[in-house]
């Protein structure tokens, strides 16, 4: 099962409206066999919110720290006629609670001071890198329970003025040690960026991210230049499964994480940016990836395996402009 989402930009070009009037988008959809995403669009005078405090409502969907409740639908006909939906045909309800129980902060780069100045073009906080959802969602007439411990969920929330590119993103909080077999209950790991800029300037590949590991947070995080932390990344598309390799390490530890994901149960994410246009085009996103992260303490010039992980229900997403 997938997730929603709530977007706000432009009506996409290919619309008889004549102007480009701003918009605000409901995507809900699902990962694995049968894959797909559908959008609603609701004018922006039908988005309200709260200043202080995360409380959104658009139409009759609404979004809280704690609840969500909506629906998004599209049929077949609107799904053929109106390639500007970029939707898929379906219909989706959720009465969801949240349960947010780690977050990943992702440092100065998302601080007041480079919020009130608009520094970067896309702003990151990933709130919920391990969140528990309970409730119901109904998927084209069939019903869903979630239950709470074994949901694996995850919430953040991405803003700014364009997309990154290239965009990474791994998220899992299935975790098992694979030298104890206990299973990792307080853990998550998180990754994310690409090519950040910065008053319009980029900062070259970079990625950050961290582990939290049984209450102690492995962070490597560009932004905190004292812990020498550096990150490199591949992304490899297959014919038939799409692999990720990351290797993060700073002045205290080195991790190294291998992720694959079946293409078959992954789609192509459908976003426009902010300005109304559609660059990403080829944005594999998917949910079902499975893999191994090794984390090692370093002691001097030596370093020894703290743990080998086996990761499961793992978000992941890789995409660059202009890739067809």
């Amino acid at each position: 099962m997938g997730g929603n989402q709530v977007i706000l930009g432009q009506l996409p070009e290919n619309q008889s409206l004549g102007v480009r009037p701003s918009y605000a988008m409901i995507k809900a959809g699902t990962w694995g066999e049968g894959a797909k995403q559908m959008n609603n669009f609701y004018p922006v005078s039908e988005f309200l919110h709260a200043d202080r405090q995360l409380n959104i409502r658009i139409g009759e969907s609404v979004l809280t720290e704690h609840y969500m409740e909506g629906f998004c639908a599209v049929t077949e006909e609107q799904s053929v006629n109106h390639p500007e939906y970029m939707s898929d045909a379906g219909k989706m309800s959720w009465k969801i609670n949240i349960n947010k129980k780690i977050a990943y902060h992702a440092g100065y780069g998302a601080s007041r001071f480079f919020r009130s100045v608009n520094a970067f073009d896309m702003f990151w906080h990933a709130e919920g890198i391990k969140t528990e959802y309970s409730g119901e969602v109904i998927l084209d007439g069939e019903v869903y329970d979630i239950i709470g411990e074994k949901s694996y969920g995850y919430a953040d929330k991405n803003w700014g003025s364009d997309f990154t590119s290239p965009w990474l993103w791994i998220s899992s909080c299935n975790m098992k040690s694979l030298i104890t077999g206990k299973h990792l209950d307080d853990s998550a790991v998180e990754f994310g960026g690409g090519r950040p800029k910065v008053f319009g300037v980029s900062l070259g590949r970079r990625l950050l991210g961290g582990l939290y590991y049984e209450g102690r947070m492995y962070n490597y995080n560009f932004s905190y230049f004292w812990t020498k932390s550096k990150v490199v990344y591949q992304f490899k598309e297959g014919k038939g499964v799409n692999v990720w390799k990351i290797k993060a390490e700073n002045k205290e530890s080195l991790l190294k994480l291998v992720l694959k994901c079946p293409a078959e149960e992954m789609l192509f994410i459908n976003y426009e940016a902010p300005n109304g246009k559609k660059l990403h085009n080829r944005l594999w996103n998917g949910g079902t990836g499975s893999g191994i992260i090794l984390l090692y303490h370093k002691y001097g010039n030596k370093m020894r395996l703290a743990d080998r992980i086996e990761i499961k229900n793992t978000g992941c997403e890789y995409g660059e402009y202009g890739v067809q």
